[in-house]
């Protein structure tokens, strides 16, 4: 029972970081049918300015994750008018490989101006270990911390899309953009949006990631990236809710695998799993089905 807590502790933690990558992916889906495989080095970008602030700057936490969100935030809509937005009437093949095209831009870029050296990230925000149980169950502190951060921007997220201007934008643009234009709401600043509210979290977690795991690398986003959009399918991919359960789903059957198994095959397990879903219920465990006219 001890060692289940423990792994279930490890696994709320992980799952949280990759909830918050998750949501960024699942939200551009669910705006314009976009699978943004760049998301996951937006990621890593976000570790690096959070490196650059703490290290440089010698700025403490929450200035170096406020700075990287909203660094994350503009190079996200960066991307989605230099990049998407011409291609965006195209055909989803061009918009799968332009994705990917971005994603490979990110990493060698990143790795041209910082080197593919892995750095160790400050210790800006200290653990200490809080024994439960007679200390058969160690909880560290950082994962008090991320969690709580996780919850009080999802929370964010959700008081966004659902009591805000932009949010309701957003909400009329993905159930129908030829309507929502109609009614005069501005698609191309609703996308952006989008873009930019994704890359914020994404830019969050990567900076959760560095003080957690305290060491960064430019290709730091790849497979975290991939594992996150795993978590949205799972949860059901365009759905906001999917994407927080898939995360803790994953993070949770990760940390299980690697405890009660062998920590060679969490990757084989996360991504079998999303095959088993894809066959049972292909619009995820969460989502919808949804008809479409032809």
């Amino acid at each position: 029972m001890e060692k289940f807590l423990q792994q279930l502790i490890n696994g709320i933690s992980l799952g949280s970081i990759y909830a918050l990558i998750a949501l960024g992916y699942t939200m551009v889906y669910g705006i314009i049918n976009l699978i943004n495989f760049a998301h996951g080095d937006i990621y890593m970008l976000g570790a690096y300015i959070g490196f650059a602030v703490t290290s440089i700057l010698h700025l403490s936490f929450i200035p170096a994750l406020l700075i990287s969100m909203l660094s994350c935030a503009i190079i996200g809509i960066i991307i989605e008018k230099v990049a998407y937005k011409p291609i965006r009437n195209s055909t989803r093949i061009a918009a799968l490989i332009t994705a990917i095209s971005v994603s490979l831009f990110l990493e060698y870029g990143t790795m041209y101006f910082v080197s593919a050296e892995t750095r160790t990230f400050p210790e800006v925000l200290k653990g200490k270990q809080i024994g439960l149980l007679n200390n058969k169950v160690l909880l560290n502190t950082k994962d008090v911390y991320i969690v709580i951060i996780t919850v009080l921007l999802m929370l964010l997220l959700q008081y966004i899309i659902y009591k805000t201007k932009v949010g309701k934008a957003m909400r009329a643009v993905s159930h129908d953009r030829e309507a929502a234009q109609l009614m005069g709401i501005n698609v191309d600043n609703t996308i952006s949006y989008t873009f930019a509210i994704g890359s914020a979290l994404a830019g969050a977690a990567g900076v959760l990631v560095g003080v957690y795991y305290n060491s960064i690398d430019p290709l730091m986003g790849m497979l975290p990236g991939l594992k996150a959009f795993v978590a949205a399918v799972i949860g059901g991919i365009g759905v906001i809710p999917g994407a927080m359960f898939g995360g803790i789903f994953l993070g949770f059957t990760e940390t299980m695998v690697s405890a009660y198994g062998n920590s060679l095959y969490k990757d084989a397990v996360a991504f079998a799993i999303l095959i088993l879903v894809l066959i049972v219920k292909p619009n995820g465990l969460l989502g919808k089905n949804v008809k479409e006219k032809v």
